[in-house]
């Protein structure tokens, strides 16, 4: 699990809260109508803006923003080196007899076991690369278009509100909830927006950065294999895609 991720979105929702109650009262903040103005507005926009294939499988997505860890790409380095060694005591064809952790290191190994040329196998795990990349980004987008319609949202709400106290004007009883309802989805499509869905589209991103560098950095270990490279030399180059303090 990620601690930051949970311990911010409940900071955040903590301090909102204890903002309210010091200043005022917290019922006075609950609002049906501006509630739904916000949140219906806001998912049936999304749904119209992608397909709902994409939608409700951007929800299960969200949760790697919670539930995933970042990848250990050292685990990479230590298992590209010693396949490296495997293959040069013995043979490419060895390698399929090898037991790899990684999928898609395991794709592009079985690949250079079978004989392809290096130019098929870097085309191959290229494009697995690129669809992934496009994949994440329809997830991302999701949450990116949930953020940048939530304020709108409130917008409006803001000004159904205005038109509603203006027309009872003459009704001092009826101005206060006009002018609750114009707020409050103001609030709602502000809180929405930067407290949930755009930091978690952030965090997606952050995580996509750091699988597809993953990727990247195993598929280049595999083209070292294919050309038949020293296993020291491949450490050095593959430890060039990993901070110097996670190297040790």
């Amino acid at each position: 699990m990620d601690i930051g991720t949970l311990l911010g979105l409940i900071c955040g929702i903590l301090f909102v809260f204890i903002a309210i109650m010091l200043g005022g009262d917290f019922m006075g903040f609950i609002n049906a109508p501006s509630a739904l103005i916000v949140i219906g507005g806001t998912v049936s926009v999304i749904f119209i803006m992608f397909p709902m294939g994409v939608v409700l499988g951007s929800f299960k997505v969200a949760l790697k923003a919670f539930f995933s860890k970042s990848p250990d790409p050292k685990l990479v380095v230590d298992e590209v080196v010693a396949l490296a060694n495997l293959a040069r005591k013995e043979s490419l064809v060895s390698l399929e007899r090898a037991t790899i952790s990684d999928t898609y290191l395991k794709k592009g190994v079985l690949l250079i076991a079978d004989g392809n040329e290096e130019r098929l196998v870097r085309n191959i795990l290229e494009t697995e690369i690129n669809f992934t990349q496009q994949r994440h980004q329809q997830g991302q987008g999701v949450f990116k278009g949930l953020g940048a319609m939530a304020p709108a949202f409130g917008m409006i709400g803001t000004l159904i509100g205005l038109v509603n106290m203006l027309q009872v004007l003459d009704d001092p009883t009826a101005i206060g909830p006009g002018m609750a309802l114009a707020l409050l989805t103001t609030l709602y499509g502000a809180l929405m927006a930067n407290l949930v869905f755009i930091p978690i589209a952030k965090k997606l991103e952050e995580r996509s950065q750091e699988e597809l560098a993953k990727m990247e950095m195993t598929m280049e270990g595999v083209m070292s294999i294919l050309r038949g490279e020293n296993p020291r030399l491949i450490q050095e180059k593959l430890e060039s895609f990993i901070p110097p303090a996670m190297r040790k």
